[in-house]
Formats: C-alpha cells, sequence, structure tokens
C-alpha cells in the first residue's frame, strides 16, 4: 500500500496495530508516523517499531494519508480541535475510541471528513484480533478496501452498521477478559486435581483456543460441536448438566447486558 498512516497516540493498540502492518508487509516502517505526549513514549515505540516519532500531532495531521487517532475518548475532543485544520483534505480517520459516535466526531471537525468507527480489541497484540467497524458516507470502495486492509493485518474484521457498534463491546471488545476468566477458572480445577499450574494454563488455553478455531474454520453451529464431545452418559454431558445448573449461559447473557448499557451510557455506577 502506497500510503502513508499517521498515529496520533500509540499506546499498546496503537503498537500492536503499526506492528501488526509492518509483520504483514501492508506498510513500510518508514510509511508510519506516530505522535505521543512523551518523549520517553516516543522514543520507545520508535527502537520498539522503528518509525517516525514526534511529539506535535499537527505533524501527523499534515503527514497522514490515513489517520488512526489513537487517544483516550476524553482526550478526543481537544486533539481534533488541535488538528482539524491540518487534516488532509482526502484523509481517512479511523477512530479508535469506545462510545464515541461518527456524527460526533464529523461535528467536532466542522466540516466534512472521511471516517471510520472501530472497535478492536486486545488479541492484536498477538495478530488474532477481530475489528469491527462502521463507515460514514464519505469512504469510496477504494478507501474501504484499504481500511480492510490495514484492520485485517491484526486479525479479522466486520463492517457493520454503526447503531449496532455499542454492541460490539460486549461480544469481541470486553470478551477476552471473560474468556481470560474461563481459561483461569480451568486452570485452578486442573490445579485442584493434581495437574502442575504452567501445565494446566497450556492445556485450558490450547483448549480455547482450538475449539475456537473449530467454529471458525467448520462453520458448524456451536451447539452441534458441544454435541459431538457429548457422549451419552460420558462425564462431559455431565459437566454440561453441571454448567446449566449453575446458569453458566444466563451469566454470560448478563455480563454482556451489563457491558452493552455501560458502552451506551445507561449506567454510570
Amino acid at each position: 500500500m502506497n500510503k502513508q498512516i499517521g498515529f496520533i497516540g500509540c499506546g499498546k493498540m496503537g503498537q500492536a496495530m503499526v506492528l501488526g502492518m509492518i509483520t504483514a508487509g501492508v506498510v513500510p516502517a518508514d510509511f508510519i508516523k506516530v505522535s505521543t505526549s512523551s518523549e520517553n513514549t516516543l522514543q520507545m515505540v520508535k527502537e520498539k517499531l522503528h518509525v517516525q516519532g514526534t511529539l506535535n500531532n499537527k505533524e501527523i495531521a499534515r503527514f497522514a494519508d490515513i489517520l488512526f487517532l489513537a487517544v483516550d475518548p476524553s482526550s478526543y475532543a481537544k486533539v481534533i480541535e488541535e488538528i482539524k485544520y491540518d487534516v488532509k483534505e482526502e484523509a481517512v480517520i479511523i477512530m479508535i475510541a469506545a462510545g464515541i459516535s461518527i456524527q460526533t466526531v464529523e461535528s467536532a471537525f466542522g466540516k466534512p471528513v472521511k471516517l471510520v468507527r472501530t472497535m478492536p480489541n486486545t488479541p492484536s497484540l498477538v495478530r488474532e484480533g477481530m475489528t469491527v467497524f462502521s463507515i460514514n458516507e464519505l469512504i469510496t470502495q477504494i478507501d474501504l478496501a484499504d481500511v480492510v486492509e490495514i484492520l485485517n493485518s491484526f486479525g479479522k474484521t466486520e463492517l457493520m452498521k454503526e447503531e449496532l457498534m455499542d454492541a460490539v463491546p460486549a461480544i469481541s471488545g470486553s470478551s477476552p477478559a471473560y474468556v481470560y476468566m474461563f481459561i483461569e477458572a480451568l486452570a485452578d480445577g486442573g490445579v485442584r486435581d493434581g495437574i502442575p499450574r504452567k501445565q494446566a494454563y497450556k492445556l485450558a488455553s490450547q483448549a480455547v483456543l482450538g475449539a475456537a478455531k473449530m467454529v471458525l474454520e467448520t462453520e458448524n453451529h456451536p451447539g452441534s460441536l458441544k454435541d459431538d464431545v457429548c457422549t451419552p452418559g460420558g462425564s462431559t454431558i455431565r459437566a454440561v448438566a453441571a454448567l446449566e445448573e449453575s446458569n453458566f449461559r444466563s451469566s454470560i447473557l448478563n455480563a454482556m447486558k451489563a457491558c452493552t448499557r455501560k458502552s451506551k451510557g445507561l449506567d454510570d455506577e
């Protein structure tokens, strides 16, 4: 891709994205430039990723054909006010902030801009991310192809209507946390039965990875894949029944509901 990529903000998620682009060969390192809020962070990122860097956000805005706003949601208004007159006219701006709508960012710029709203997740750090995104009406098919190529470099992508974006954190943005808890619980059960901790984590993690891959690659219904493991009168169906008695699925659904309410700003407790 012959586009200059700019990052305003380059924390863990931004670094994962940059690394994915470079490793996948989508963009050479010298086509990427980042800005950070501190000299120490800037030097660390430049040494780790071998990209260009600055402390000046306006410099990034003038540089980028594709501009990632990778700052905290609370900083969006301030950053946009700072750079809005420096962004290239045809630049594609990629938002990485939960709970901020395309309309909010359009209003902050006060002029027509090409916008992509994304919700990535932390497995992007190991190039197994899930990034859901929405676009505004100014994004062309060429722009869309560029965006998908970039986002696919650190995982998988799914284009979605923006009105559904507030539901995404519960299913793919925040859900790695639920899965980590599940892996930890599986490992604890293994340790209880005598398996050393390190081996227990490996067994549990690989089982979760393999199960997820089975769903993605076979495209079989998860219920059908579950049935394949449950022999009549066997130990697995006993375990499944015990999970149902403990409201396993209901607990997950309730957690997702709480996450979505918070994402929509309906629960500020």
